[in-house]
């Protein structure tokens, strides 16, 4: 299975981190970055799959934007980063690349998962 997919949990509560609004971009040479789809995270705090169905994985450096300020907003917490950018390369067309995010209001930290 090839795609894209990532996993939010919110460190600070020890939760996943529904309702983040998430990108993803890929850079195109020539055009710079593109956006290729946007969702927002399910109960799980997860998307299982942000490249849309009709498009095919290649090649190149892609990233993930998550809304970190609309997400603590809604809590009613304040955060030092309003926006997390992961940026990744894509060397191989058939894996599937799972990135997810592990947030709190004042720190993240991320990884390639599986």
């Amino acid at each position: 299975m090839q795609g894209i997919s990532t996993h939010v949990l919110d460190t600070s509560i020890g939760k996943p981190a529904q309702g983040v609004i998430v990108k993803l971009e890929r850079n195109t040479p020539g055009s710079g970055w593109i956006t290729l789809t946007e969702a927002i995270t399910d109960l799980s705090g997860r998307v299982s799959q942000l490249l849309p169905a009709s498009d095919r994985l290649i090649l190149g450096v892609y990233r993930l934007r998550f809304d970190v300020e609309a997400y603590f907003a809604d809590y009613q917490k304040e955060t030092f980063f309003p926006e997390v950018t992961i940026q990744f390369e894509i060397r191989e067309e058939a894996s599937h690349y799972h990135v997810p995010l592990l947030l709190s209001p004042y720190g993240y930290s991320t990884y390639r998962g599986s």
